[in-house]
């Protein structure tokens, strides 16, 4: 079936709720840094106790929601900005100096042709399933050249996550088929399985501008950010930093090519096509990750 008539027959929604627990602490904190709360104040928003919030938090993001909050919030990037140190080191970089399990995602990417782009996915058979994700539910879309698109969505959002994407490509061949995205869930959002003597392939289906955009994502290293305007200097062209927002926020592989380490001149987090919570939520993540 094409996009027009793709249509999703059955409750989808994987079981698991660690998000969405974590999704409400993350936005309290997003919204009420300035005030730093309490471990109890943001149990009492979730509905946990400070000790069953403490222990799923840190299962989470590997950080305490204290943590957490120290290393994700503007209060704090804009403290370090404050007191000297440059926008690039200070923004999301917070404790992770020294030696630390830095883990990156080992990609090997292809694109495919202006020609092939241009034909909107005509004769390509993209194959679908829904996983559950440390970011709530992730939409994955693979072809046989490997993966071609990562969507998020919240509970109840799966149908608009896959009209969202399909657009993009809308004549292509669209099958639900999670035996086959179910490996790429794995590899893509377990940091243990990120070999590089064995890379994540994927598939970027875009203009050349967008391509180059999205292979300068892939330079930006985890626990690091970049604002727009580097991103357009680092492909040769500097005064293009509108349209690499543009290209950044058409990325069709979040987490995987890193739109949410772009940040805008300011430092600001800026948009995310998939929520700015979301955003927060996968900066504090790779934090953990990285951090001593």
């Amino acid at each position: 079936m094409n996009a027009q008539t793709a249509i999703l027959k059955k409750d989808i929604t994987p079981e698991g709720g660690d998000y969405e627990v974590v999704r409400r602490a993350i936005e309290k904190i997003s919204l009420d840094y300035r005030d730093q709360p309490s471990l109890e104040v943001l149990a009492e928003e979730v509905g946990e106790t400070p000790t069953g919030l403490q222990k799923l938090f840190t299962r989470w993001a590997g950080l305490s929601p204290k943590a957490f909050l120290q290393a994700v919030t503007l209060d704090h990037a804009r403290k370090l900005l404050d007191s000297g140190m440059p926008l690039l080191e200070a923004s999301f970089e917070v404790g992770m100096s020294g030696p630390g399990r830095l883990h990156d995602l080992f990609v090997t990417h292809e694109a495919m042709s202006p020609g092939d782009y241009k034909t909107r996915g005509a004769g390509l058979t993209i194959r679908y399933g829904y996983h559950i994700s440390p970011f709530g539910i992730a939409l994955i879309m693979v072809t046989d050249r490997g993966l071609a698109g990562l969507a998020f969505s919240d509970a109840g959002g799966e149908r608009a996550a896959f009209a969202d994407m399909s657009s993009r490509w809308p004549n292509a061949n669209y099958v639900e088929d999670m035996a086959a995205t179910a490996p790429y869930a794995a590899r893509v959002f377990d940091p243990a399985l990120w070999r590089a003597d064995q890379p994540l392939r994927v598939v970027m289906i875009g203009t050349d501008f967008q391509v180059r955009v999205w292979e300068a994502l892939l330079r930006i290293p985890m626990g690091k950010a970049c604002t727009y305007s580097s991103i357009a200097a680092r492909i040769g062209a500097p005064n293009a930093s509108r349209a690499v927002g543009a290209a950044v926020g058409a990325n069709p592989m979040s987490f995987v090519v890193p739109c949410h380490r772009a940040l805008g001149k300011s430092g600001a987090l800026t948009g995310y096509h998939w929520g700015l919570t979301r955003k927060r939520a996968i900066l504090g993540w790779e934090a953990g990750q990285v951090a001593p």
